[in-house]
This record gives structure tokens, C-alpha cells and sequence, in this order.
């Protein structure tokens, strides 16, 4: 079988990227009672042994899909005119993440016309954006399926505390 240059880029390439998110960190470090971190205090998922999702994360999967699977697709796959959010969540900066959700984005060009929205005054979201953040690295990673998770932790009272302050 013959191997076109460009092909062979491509799959390079397809390599690369791919390698690049399984190379992200996405090791629980700690938990502070209500989520947790990796080893640069950025929030990360816990998945246990027999698949039960932390609380946070199962969070993440229920606000992802009220208020982002819209336009980004079920389960972070993406869309016809929205990006795949479990991929830009793995590649993309945390800090970068929320910068994007809370102002937005416009790319409007010859080559790219993509808008998203502001949601920075949405509760609803900033309220749980650690949440979505850890539900999307957890779907990039390949760590978790597709659909509601089977199994979830309840809700930690600290969890529970945080969320009565920031939607008070």
C-alpha cells in the first residue's frame, strides 16, 4: 500500500493531538471537601474504581446539558456549527476556559465565523463552571462514557454550601 506525503502528515498529526490530551493533568492531587484538584490547584474529576462519579462531575454532566449541549452537541461531541468541548477542554487552558464562557467569543473571518455567547452573569453556569470544566476532561480524557453517568457520589454538605452562596 502506498502512503501519500500528505496523509502521512495527517495521521502524524492525528497522533500528536491525541497525544496531547491523554498528556494532560488530570490526577486527583486533593480534594478540599467540596471538589477535587490536580497537582496546579485546577479542578479535576475523581472516578472510583467501580465507576462512581464525584459530585462535582455528575454536576458537570447536568449543567452541561441544560445550558451548553444546545449548540456543543450531547455529551461534549460537538456539533455542525459549535466545537467539540470535550477535545477544547483538553487542550485549552483552564484559565482560558473560563475566560471564553464568561465573555465570549467572536472569530468572525474569511476562514472561520464561529460567536459564543457571553454567560458570564448566567448563575446557572458561572455558579457550576468548575463543574462543567471537570464533566468535560472527564468525557476528553476517555474516562467517561457517553450518556448519565451510572453510578454518582451524593452530594458533599461543603458542595452543598458553596452552591447556596454563589445562586443566593
Amino acid at each position: 500500500m502506498k502512503v501519500t506525503a500528505p496523509v502521512l502528515a495527517f495521521a502524524m498529526l492525528s497522533l500528536a493531538v491525541g497525544g496531547a490530551a491523554h498528556a494532560a493533568d488530570v490526577a486527583v492531587a486533593y480534594d478540599d471537601g467540596v471538589r477535587a484538584f490536580n497537582a496546579d490547584d485546577i479542578p479535576t474529576f475523581a472516578i472510583a474504581e467501580d465507576g462512581t462519579v464525584d459530585w462535582p462531575t455528575f454536576s458537570g454532566f447536568r449543567r452541561y446539558h441544560a445550558e451548553c449541549h444546545v449548540c456543543h452537541g450531547p455529551d461534549g461531541e460537538g456539533s455542525s456549527y459549535a466545537p467539540a468541548l470535550k477535545t477544547s477542554a483538553m487542550r485549552m487552558d483552564y484559565y482560558d476556559f473560563l475566560e471564553v464562557v464568561a465573555s465570549g467569543r467572536s472569530r468572525v473571518g474569511a476562514s472561520d465565523n464561529s460567536v459564543m455567547p457571553a454567560f458570564g452573569t448566567n448563575q446557572n453556569v458561572m455558579c457550576y463552571i468548575e463543574d462543567i470544566w471537570t464533566y468535560l476532561r472527564a468525557r476528553g480524557a476517555g474516562e467517561l462514557d457517553r450518556g448519565r453517568p451510572e453510578r454518582r457520589a451524593d452530594k458533599p454538605e461543603a458542595y452543598a454550601e458553596v452552591e447556596a452562596q454563589c445562586m443566593s
